[in-house]
C-alpha cells in the first residue's frame, strides 16, 4: 500500500513537470513573435514609402507635362521688323533705304459698315495687306465688335476715322478730341492696340486734331488717289479699271477706297491688276510711326 501511493505521488509530479513550459523557452518563442512583428512592420513602411515616392512622382510628371503645355500653349512673340518706309508730305509711300520702290498701299475707309469682312477675306486670301480705317459708330454692337477683332487677327492694320466720320474744322477741340479718343478707346478695347495711323474724314485735318495724333504718337495719313465715291466708278467694271490705270498711279501710291459693294467685287481685279503692273502691296508695318521709332 505503502508503495502503491509512492507510486501515485512519482506520476503526478512528473505529469506537473510534462504540463509547465520552461521560462527560456517562453522568451524564445516571444523574442521571435516580437521580430517577425518587427520585420512585419518594417516592410509595410517600405511599402508605404514606396507607394509615396510613386505618387510624388506621378504629381511631378503631370507637373512637369502641364508646364510644358503651358509653355508650348504660350504665344510666341513675333520680332518686330526695322521700318523700310516712310510718309511723305503728300502721303505717298518712300523707302527709306533698298527697299523696294514700286509699292502701292492699301487702305480701306468706313468699315466695318457691310462689306470690310468679305474684304479682308479677299486680301487675306491674296496675301495683299492693307489698313482699314474704322468709325466708332459702325462698332456698337458686339456683332461689329468680332467683325473688327477678325480682321485685325488676320493681321491687318486698324486705324482710326473718327466716330461718326464729322468735317473735323467744323467741330470744337473738344468735341474733335472726343470724336478721335473715343474710336482709339474702342480699338484698344477690342484688339488690346490702340491705332498708329489716324486719317480725318475728307481729309480735313486740323491744329487740334494734329495735336491729338501726335500725342497719341499716331501718323496722320490722307491718300494719293481713290474713285469709288464718284458715281462714274459705282460699279466693278469701273472702279477695277481705274484703281489700276488712273494717271495718280505711281511708286509709292496710297490708294483709298471704301467698304461699298462695288469696290468689295471689285477687290481682287485691283490687287491683280497692280501687280500685274509689278506693283508690290506694301505691309503697314513697315511705315515708320513713332512707336516703331522708339
Amino acid at each position: 500500500m505503502k508503495k502503491l501511493m509512492i507510486l501515485l505521488l512519482v506520476a503526478g509530479g512528473l505529469a506537473a513537470c510534462g504540463n509547465q513550459s520552461s521560462p527560456s523557452q517562453s522568451t524564445d518563442e516571444a523574442d521571435k513573435s516580437l521580430t517577425e512583428e518587427k520585420d512585419e512592420g518594417k516592410q509595410q513602411g517600405e511599402e508605404q514609402q514606396e507607394e509615396a515616392g510613386e505618387e510624388q512622382q506621378e504629381e511631378t510628371g503631370e507637373d512637369n507635362e502641364a508646364e510644358e503645355a503651358e509653355e508650348s500653349s504660350a504665344p510666341v512673340e513675333e520680332e518686330e521688323q526695322a521700318p523700310q518706309y516712310e510718309l511723305s508730305e503728300v502721303y505717298s509711300i518712300v523707302p527709306i533705304d533698298d527697299a523696294n520702290q514700286k509699292v502701292a498701299l492699301l487702305t480701306i475707309d468706313d468699315a466695318p459698315d457691310e462689306h470690310a469682312l468679305e474684304m479682308a477675306k479677299t486680301l487675306k486670301k491674296l496675301d495683299a495687306p492693307a489698313v482699314f480705317f474704322v468709325n466708332g459708330h459702325f462698332i456698337t454692337t458686339p456683332e461689329k465688335e468680332k467683325i473688327v477683332k477678325e480682321i485685325y487677327d488676320m493681321g491687318f492694320e486698324i486705324g482710326n476715322h473718327t466716330y461718326s466720320h464729322p468735317d473735323l474744322t467744323t467741330l470744337s477741340p473738344d468735341e474733335q478730341k472726343e470724336e478721335i479718343l473715343s474710336v482709339n478707346d474702342q480699338v484698344e478695347e477690342i484688339t488690346g492696340e490702340r491705332p498708329k495711323f489716324f486719317r480725318a474724314p475728307f481729309g480735313q485735318n486740323t491744329d487740334t486734331s494734329r495735336e491729338i495724333a501726335k500725342d497719341e504718337k499716331m501718323v496722320l495719313m490722307n491718300w494719293t488717289y481713290g474713285y469709288d465715291w464718284n458715281e462714274e466708278y459705282m460699279n466693278k467694271e469701273g472702279i477695277a479699271d481705274i484703281m489700276v490705270n488712273a494717271p495718280e498711279l505711281g511708286n509709292g501710291a496710297n490708294l483709298l477706297m471704301h467698304d461699298r459693294e462695288w469696290t468689295n467685287a471689285a477687290l481682287e481685279d485691283i490687287v491683280k491688276g497692280l501687280r500685274d503692273k509689278g506693283y508690290e502691296t506694301v505691309d503697314p508695318d513697315l511705315i515708320k510711326t513713332p512707336r516703331n521709332e522708339e
